[in-house]
């Protein structure tokens, strides 16, 4: 449902936004992992039997942790004054510190200052579901409400929605992205432990947001604003291949053209600057 992206329910406007991923994109690299990536794709050794007659067989080996296919090097290293790394639970301050000289006050007026590093990784990690946790969001709510609007008796998102989201994605661009990076290098132990309190022991951090930003780069750009429909009280898309897609492309797609083209401009280049790789441009 659309405002149930927009502005009741799982998604609210009241406490979501594209300023999701600016805010992972504040908090680490932007926005970004699908939670059961990993999910399967250990692979459990069989047991062998030894040749020899009574011989005990060999036990069987413990399920392989999936290979990192995005390490990050040099992680955790002391800060240019030899500040060492602070713990996960005491971090919000240095956090906030290094972000607000990096990035200016702009970013700092729309973050949620506590647990910010948790906040954005459980985030990143529900973007590609149907639903993101909104008590977890690291940034705070956009102005203004959900607007739709008719056009020839049918009804579509109305484009007033669409400057809600400009400071974000003005933000969002404003960020060089190799200081990004250099960043979330520094501060990438304690994005790692974060998610393994999440629930993913043996998953990489850095993969999944790699995998989010390919995901949200994935989202269609549209012609013109998209047509809803309200079977009840919550509009939804009229078209179900857009209602079918996932929580962060949907809140893409509602941030307007123009916005979403600037937030997946960053996003490429903090891919790059993050795995040294150049996505194709789309076709």
């Amino acid at each position: 449902m659309i405002d149930a992206i927009c502005e009741a329910s799982d998604v609210s406007s009241k406490t979501t936004s594209p300023g999701v991923w600016i805010a992972g994109a504040a908090a680490v690299a932007v926005a970004i992992a699908a939670g059961i990536w990993f999910a399967g794709r250990g692979k459990h050794a069989t047991s062998e039997v030894a040749g020899a007659a009574g011989a005990p067989p060999a036990a069987a080996s413990a399920p392989s942790a999936p290979a990192i296919q995005h390490p990050i090097e040099q992680a955790g290293a002391a800060s240019e004054n030899g500040e060492p790394l602070p713990t996960l639970d005491a971090s919000d301050a240095a956090v906030l510190a290094a972000l607000g000289a990096m990035a200016g006050a702009g970013l700092g007026d729309v973050l949620n200052p506590e647990h910010l590093i948790q906040r954005t990784v459980a985030t990143i990690d529900s973007l590609p579901r149907q639903k993101l946790a909104a008590d977890a969001m690291p940034v705070k709510s956009a102005p203004g409400t959900f607007a739709a609007r008719r056009d020839g008796g049918a009804s579509e998102l109305d484009p007033r929605n669409y400057a809600r989201y400009k400071t974000y994605a003005d933000i969002a661009n404003a960020i060089d992205a190799k200081k990004l990076v250099a960043w979330y290098v520094r501060f990438y132990p304690l994005f790692q432990e974060a998610y393994r309190q999440q629930g993913y022991p043996d998953g990489y951090f850095n993969d999944r947001l790699v995998f989010v930003i390919d995901h949200l780069l994935a989202t269609p750009d549209l012609p013109q604003p998209p047509a809803l429909t309200q079977p009840n009280v919550m509009y939804e898309f009229a078209d179900p291949a857009l209602e079918k897609r996932s929580a962060g492309q949907k809140l893409l797609l509602r941030s307007g053209p123009e916005n979403e083209a600037a937030i997946k401009a960053k996003l490429r280049e903090i891919r790059a600057a993050l795995t040294g790789e150049t996505l194709p441009p789309r076709t």
